[in-house]
């Protein structure tokens, strides 16, 4: 038997090579087979998902609240000490150095990905913007926002945190950073389908055993997780799911 371990598409691209290294690695330990799926976009994610291909998932904040509560995905892990911070950053040229200094009508460039989306506008409040006040350019990854800032192009840029600390050197000194949060709550979550079934526990005790064994920290630093992985329950989740809801409101 060999189950789907889809990854959320909003990873750095140097991490490509960690995935395949910790999916290599699970395999291995779990005697299980695993075949990754890296789709490209979060419109690529959606159809594999609906389409019933993904038995293992690595989503993000808040596609594991949909998957949670309408398709019955079972959060069993999540990053240890690593949660999704976003960033608002602007270019350095630009003469901006507060989110006040955004004004209705600006452009802000962002990927799909909904749960930054969600966070950075509670970082525009200040601003009194609001998501119809804002002209936004999607764009199809953070290096293209940092290029569309540092040009620019649009007045502000959304990131996650970890992808604006993967940008070169040279993109971040051409850039100026606005704001960032620190909600510390919210962080992406490894889900299982239910028909992964008496398959996951070997599954889950060779993901949190991550780090224990010798080679282990090649694998977490190509992943950019120093800290591996732990143990996320459902009334964690639910936790977190709240959370969610109550920066939608």
């Amino acid at each position: 038997m060999t189950l789907n371990f889809l990854i959320a598409p909003d990873f750095a691209p140097e991490r490509f090579a960690g995935w395949h290294m910790l999916n290599t690695t699970l395999q291995r330990r779990s005697g299980i087979g695993l075949h990754l799926l890296t789709p490209v976009s979060a419109h690529e994610q959606a159809e594999l998902l609906s389409a019933g291909k993904a038995d293992l998932v690595y989503a993000n904040p808040f596609d594991a609240t949909d998957m949670i509560r309408t398709q019955g995905y079972i959060p069993f892990a999540r990053p240890a000490k690593r949660y999704d911070e976003m960033v608002i950053a602007t270019g350095a040229e630009s003469g901006l150095t507060h989110v006040e200094d955004l004004k209705p009508g600006c452009r802000i460039a962002l990927t799909e990905n909904r749960d930054v989306k969600l966070i950075g506008l509670r970082l525009l409040e200040p601003a009194d913007l609001t998501e119809a006040t804002i002209q936004w350019v999607p764009v199809d990854s953070y290096q293209a926002a940092a290029r569309l800032a540092i040009k620019g192009e649009v007045q502000a840029a959304f990131f996650l945190a970890d992808a604006y600390a993967s940008l070169t050197r040279m993109s971040r000194s051409q850039l100026r950073v606005l704001v960032e949060s620190a909600i510390s709550d919210i962080s992406h979550v490894v889900l299982a389908h239910p028909r992964v079934g008496e398959n996951l526990p070997a599954i889950e005790k060779a993901l949190l055993g991550l780090g224990q064994a010798p080679g282990d920290n090649e694998v977490l630093d190509a992943l950019g997780l120093p800290n591996g992985f732990e143990a996320m329950n459902q009334e964690e989740a639910e936790f977190m799911i709240d959370l969610m809801d109550t920066l939608l409101d």
